[in-house]
């Protein structure tokens, strides 16, 4: 999950990020506008971006790309 708003810079960076890894891992993201959900907003608000996955945040502001595959290694 990507806890992200629509006019952060980082955000919009953080899932080209992402959406680079596809040709290696196959993966989805939910990305979560954390402006629509006052939840997310709460928890997160000037953190974003945030890629949680099975309840763990694997990085925030920038794609920690090591962190990120070594967490998508153990599904292939």
């Amino acid at each position: 999950m990507l806890y992200s708003r629509s006019y952060c810079h980082l955000c919009q960076d953080m899932l080209a990020a992402l959406d680079q890894m596809r040709g290696e891992f196959s993966f989805a993201v939910t990305v979560v506008d954390v402006d629509s959900e006052p939840a997310a907003l709460a928890r997160y608000d000037e953190r974003v971006p945030v890629l949680e996955a099975d309840g763990q945040e694997l990085c925030h502001y920038f794609l920690d790309d090591a962190k990120v595959r070594e967490y998508l290694t153990r599904f292939r």
